[in-house]
């Protein structure tokens, strides 16, 4: 197959256990994109969170893309041009911030490069500053601050009462918003419809190529639309169940350059 594009996972893909790209992987994904293909930076995270990964890749210098927010955002890193935003209205902040308040959880959401949380101190927010390695900055009414359209809120409570406050939340939002648990501590409130195969669909229209021409890696189950729906799907060996049984291909673990060895193995080969 002419595979032309292939998109990556970052946590448990990408990155090792240190959240670092590993030598072997970071060489022949500099090698694929010398040849011509296209790299996509497929994550949760917000952009400014992706952007030093793609800088690490230079995706700049040959026109790859980061997707962000789970496909919230699409950028072309060559130009700055946001191919696709999908955003919360801005009507529905105050809601979403009360539901935190009704439940008694922290919240956070994303602006420039900063994390804007009610509560700095909780361990958390502060799990997402280290992980995006963006400063955390508190807002002592968020209600009041919100005023603008955001991509995403993560509500951050402790796995085992967040059992109990995802249903509420989701019942409370209705049919328009996705509301699913990415890590047991994490809660996130977005647009309906934002997953990653469905805005790699809009990119792929974009530029011209079919699903059959790209190879999508990942591990967790916010990546299992994308490798169901890709030419090529791998799971990573750390990858959870449902991601393995939905994958056409299983690479090695992300400590040991699984994203390395299938450029190799499907681009450079």
């Amino acid at each position: 197959m002419d595979y032309r594009m292939i998109v990556l996972d970052l946590d448990g893909t990408l990155t090792n256990r240190d959240k670092i790209i590993t030598p072997r992987t970071k060489s022949a994904l500099m090698r694929a994109q010398e040849k011509g293909y296209i790299v996509v930076l497929a994550s949760g995270r917000p952009t400014a969170g992706v952007e030093p990964l793609a800088r690490e890749l230079e995706l700049e210098r040959f026109g790859s893309y980061i997707l962000s927010y789970n496909g919230g955002m699409i950028t072309n890193c060559g130009t700055g041009e946001i191919v696709f935003s999908s955003l919360i209205p801005r009507e529905a902040n105050k809601k979403i911030i009360g539901l935190a308040r009704e439940h008694r959880v922290d919240i956070l959401t994303y602006e420039g490069e900063e994390i804007i949380t009610n509560n700095r101190e909780c361990p958390y927010a502060q799990i997402e500053s280290r992980i995006n390695h963006l400063p955390l900055r508190q807002v002592e009414n968020m209600e009041q601050y919100m005023d603008f359209a955001v991509p995403k809120f993560l509500m951050l409570e402790d796995g085992d009462y967040m059992v109990t406050v995802e249903p509420k939340v989701k019942a409370a939002m209705g049919r328009d918003f996705s509301v699913y648990r990415s890590e047991p501590y994490f809660l996130e409130i977005m647009p309906k419809g934002i997953d990653k195969a469905l805005s790699l669909a809009r990119l792929l229209e974009k530029i011209g190529l079919t699903k059959d021409q790209m190879i999508a890696c990942g591990d967790g189950y916010n990546d299992l639309t994308m490798i169901q729906y890709a030419g090529l799907g791998v799971a990573m060996e750390n990858a959870v169940l449902p991601v393995k049984n939905g994958a056409d291909y299983i690479t090695s673990s992300n400590d040991e350059d699984g994203v390395g060895l299938v450029v190799e193995k499907f681009m450079l080969s």
